[in-house]
């Protein structure tokens, strides 16, 4: 169980800058968006996905997204809300990976690649580097407690997307400068992109074991099949067979490996 107290005036600081900085991401990605200001993220990972792309519908996941880091963020904001362990550790790294997501929108509409490689994968490091220093934590918390529902499902989502994202925005980036080694074919260094994802997808839900976070890998992965059909059926058969993998994979380490804990925590007779 994670200790509870009441926020001191300079943890209420941080979290109206948690708040701040969601709103800045929400606001930079669909204002760019509604005034067609440069490219929008979608445009963006268009320009040159000649290996790996994904479906522009797929991009519609932003929506909820933002709406779980809302709530975070103004759950936070409540001076009645107590400051749990996952509050605390949590706070600073959600700022720096909040405003990574809002400067990675104005370099994509600016058309900044490398500066777009350096703040997603930045991003994606500040939010998984502490969700895995929390693992057992997260693993202790109950199904509907407040701070998995509100603190850990916006955060691991948020981080399960930029897992899917930050190779797609590598490999489009690279693709497009002619910058991917010569010695494999685009194909074969998308698959080696989408076999990274499933293995960093699983090692990270083994640690968390949390739905939140493979879910919109998964997502991602079915984008990229719907896209690549016609283009390039290897690929989008391999992203499918990926996305099942995945799936199937979550759902026995979260719940599987949860069974077996309570019956190694149950107490033994005879």
């Amino acid at each position: 169980m994670s200790s509870t107290v009441r926020p001191t005036p300079t943890r209420m600081t941080r979290r109206l800058v948690v708040l701040a900085s969601v709103i800045f991401a929400v606001a930079v990605n669909y204002g760019i968006n509604a005034f067609g200001w440069g490219q929008s993220p979608a445009e963006f990972s268009r320009d040159s996905d000649r290996s790996l792309r994904v479906a522009g519908y797929a991009f519609s996941i932003w929506g909820p997204i933002f709406l779980g880091l809302i709530i975070y963020a103004v759950r936070q904001a409540l001076p009645q809300t107590a400051e749990s362990d996952l509050i605390r550790r949590m706070g600073w790294p959600s700022v720096l990976a909040l405003m990574g997501i809002g400067w990675w929108t104005v370099a994509a509409a600016l058309d900044a690649e490398v500066a777009t490689i350096v703040l997603i994968f930045g991003s994606l490091s500040t939010l998984l580097i502490p969700l895995l220093r929390q693992a057992r934590q997260i693993r202790a918390l109950a199904r509907f407690d407040r701070d998995r529902l509100m603190v850990v499902w916006p955060l691991a989502a948020l981080a399960g997307w930029l897992t899917v994202a930050s190779p797609v925005n590598l490999l489009t980036v690279a693709t497009g400068n002619g910058d991917l080694p010569a010695f494999a074919s685009p194909t074969l260094w998308a698959l080696l992109a989408v076999v990274g994802i499933v293995v960093t997808t699983l090692a990270v839900t083994a640690g968390l074991r949390t739905l939140a976070y493979p879910m919109p890998v998964v997502w991602g992965l079915v984008g990229a099949f719907v896209a690549e059909q016609v283009r390039n059926p290897v690929l989008a058969f391999g992203a499918l067979g990926a996305a099942g993998l995945v799936l199937v994979g979550a759902v026995i380490l979260t719940f599987g490996l949860k069974r077996e804990i309570a019956r190694a925590d149950a107490p033994t007779h005879g």
